[in-house]
């Protein structure tokens, strides 16, 4: 039997479903952390010994760029969803983009962005 090349149109909804579930759980999370940075009015130390509030003002800061970082990552994980169901629309989704083989079912629904097959990936390190 000859060896697919692409996933048929059945298999590519089941990937679309898939990846806009994912989507909009990460949109959710994304507008939760943006919501996050945007807060103005939480717990300031504003009423705090000098000290204190010197003290609050880092752990603020930290906790912020933690934040951001969490917020960037999470805008890149969309993105690449994004990229996945253009892919979907093309008919190249699940085609590994170095060896040109399907990466297999069981690793997209796990990571439903993936571009590499894990051969790929392997050789990659």
């Amino acid at each position: 039997m000859a060896e697919k090349n692409r996933y048929s149109d059945e298999e590519l909804e089941e990937f679309r479903v898939l990846i806009n579930e994912k989507l909009e759980m990460a949109q959710r999370d994304y507008d939760a952390l943006k919501a996050a940075l945007m807060n103005t009015d939480n717990n300031s130390a504003d009423d705090t010994a000098p000290t204190f509030k010197v003290l609050e003002e880092g752990a603020n800061t930290l906790s912020k760029e933690e934040t951001t970082r969490l917020a960037q990552r999470q805008l890149k994980f969309i993105q690449s969803l994004q990229a996945a169901l253009v892919r979907i629309e093309n008919k190249t989704y699940g085609i590994c983009r170095e060896t040109g083989k399907l990466i297999p079912k069981e690793r997209l629904r796990a990571v439903p962005h993936a571009t590499l097959c894990i051969e790929a990936k392997q050789n990659k390190r």
